[in-house]
């Protein structure tokens, strides 16, 4: 049975409202979510929001790829087929007086076969599968999968072009995109099968962000969700373009503000390659370019510093790794302590785990911990400073074309982050955030609880405030950077950066003071 897309339009309302007061908590939660979302929008743009994701076409919607069994097939080996596939539901395939039928079986039906006199591997799955299915057209819109569920009292719909069946929408995945497109987008990346499937499921993402940064969702939260995409992105591309046996004997690691988990929109590519020793193979160069060009067309840049799997300093065996990393502490290069920097917040991605591990133990028993080297190390929170001063007057007297800009990364976070990055290296500290190498410096009385409060809201306003500006830049169509017009700063805004910049002046007089630095 078809429901034509126009008809859904037609239900009557109190035809809804007597689903609703049935026993439907599908229907109930649907439309809770949907007043919740009209009613609670003070300026409208949530509103908006939800309604432009009701109105996507189904086509264009996540639909999950139909599986086909035979009806003749007892529910046994479907159980099987089923299972081999991490599957819930099947269509069905039958023949029924020389016409070809479709139908479908789910769990709930196997509930009830088992309740039934045959045993379930003597019971074609013809006999408990239902074929009066509800069908829509591609081209229909999201709101009317939504209504024909609720009318039909039905957990699924097909979505068809012509008679081809495109897949199929349940209430769950519904649901998650109405509310949020985040566990979708998961689930693309984990069934993608070609680099095209992956990419497609990555266009969404920056749609994602917006959604739950209007939708008041806090910045530490929305980071952490896009790191957790992204780790799952970049283990399923390098699946993808390398061989099982360099998958294997390799660990892919990101760094940066990626291995920290604060990166939020697209940034630079920084990223390495740890292989295993004795492991030799023949087209790695071609593997890692394949890797780095397949990323640049998901809209990660290529890194300006060059630390990527294409460069062979960041892609080599773990043995002359340590090499590198003994030349980075101890050696003559003025790279050498921002190449460990970039080092310390390496999180594996990929791969054998215990390589990346091998490395990192292995810098912590040579590190002498000499208040040389760590006042070198440090020192580098200072590098941006000298085209700091003035900020604060600047801030208060901003004059229309003539205002400022102000790296939100050089003047604001990145003293934070390096900072706390040498203190976390002193205490020798194994965390990988910000905050969490904040949290546990406290707890060592390595910085008191007040400077870190104060330091956590600091940096997350300074990414909120980077992440609203760099979304305002993709509307325009400009590109993103980390430079913010002051003069597009509200009056608290404005108080809050100026509070902000307070802060980290205090910190780096804490640095200055424990590292004897002369900031």
């Amino acid at each position: 049975m078809a429901l034509d897309p126009v008809d859904a339009w037609r239900i009557p309302r109190d035809t809804v409202q007597s689903l609703l007061s049935g026993n439907n908590r599908f229907s109930a939660m649907v439309f809770a979510e949907l007043s919740r979302r009209l009613s609670a929008a003070e300026d409208g743009s949530r509103s908006r929001e939800f309604l432009s994701l009701t109105m996507v076409r189904l086509r264009d919607a996540y639909l999950r790829k139909p599986f086909y069994v035979d009806g003749h097939l007892d529910l046994v080996t479907v159980c099987r087929q089923l299972a081999a596939q991490g599957l819930t539901n099947a269509l069905v395939r039958d023949v029924q007086g020389g016409v070809e039928r479709i139908g479908m079986f789910t769990t709930t039906d196997l509930r009830d076969a088992l309740l039934g006199p045959v045993a379930p591997d003597k019971l074609a799955v013809r006999e408990v599968a239902k074929f009066e299915l509800i069908a829509l057209a591609a081209d229909a819109e999201l709101v009317d999968a939504l209504l024909a569920m609720i009318h039909h009292r039905v957990h699924r719909v097909l979505v068809k072009d012509g008679d081809e069946i495109l897949g199929i929408l349940s209430q769950l995945d519904l649901m998650g995109f109405v509310s949020n497109q985040s566990h979708l987008i998961a689930l693309q990346v984990q069934q993608a099968t070609t680099v095209d499937e992956l990419r497609a499921a990555m266009a969404q993402q920056e749609g994602l962000v917006a959604v739950l940064h209007r939708g008041g969702m806090r910045i530490e939260i929305i980071a952490g969700l896009v790191s957790e995409l992204n780790s799952q992105v970049f283990a399923r591309l390098w699946a993808f373009v390398a061989p099982a046996d360099l998958v294997r004997n390799s660990c892919l690691i990101v760094m940066g503000s990626e291995g920290r988990g604060e990166q939020i929109l697209k940034t630079d590519q920084d990223n390495a390659l740890l292989l295993r020793d004795g492991y030799a193979h023949a087209d790695l160069a071609g593997v890692t370019q394949r890797f780095s060009e397949a990323l640049l067309s998901f809209g990660y840049p290529v890194c300006p510093g060059n630390i990527m799997v294409t460069n062979p300093l960041w892609c080599q065996p773990v043995a002359s790794f340590k090499e590198a990393i003994r030349e980075w502490l101890y050696g003559p290069g003025v790279d050498g302590p921002m190449n460990f920097a970039i080092f310390m917040d390496a999180r594996a991605v990929t791969g054998d785990a215990s390589l990346l591990r091998e490395a990192k133990d292995y810098a912590a028993r040579i590190l002498t911990g000499s208040d040389a080297f760590f006042s070198r190390f440090a020192s580098a929170v200072d590098q941006f400073s000298a085209t700091s001063g003035g900020w604060w007057s600047r801030l208060t007297a901003l004059r229309g074309r003539d205002a400022p800009v102000f790296d939100l990364k050089k003047l604001g976070t990145f003293p934070i982050v390096h900072g706390v990055r040498a203190l976390a290296l002193e205490h020798r500290l194994d965390a990988l955030g910000t905050v969490d190498r904040l949290q546990k410096l406290a707890e060592r009385q390595a910085v008191s609880q007040e400077l870190v409060r104060d330091l956590v809201e600091a940096l997350h306003f300074l990414m909120t405030l980077k992440l609203r500006n760099n979304l305002r830049q993709l509307q325009l169509g400009q590109p993103v950077d980390n430079l913010v017009d002051l003069s597009s700063l509200g009056s608290l805004d404005r108080d809050r950066l100026k509070d902000s910049l307070a802060i980290i002046k205090r910190f780096r007089q804490h640095l200055g003071l424990h590292f004897k630095l002369e900031l």
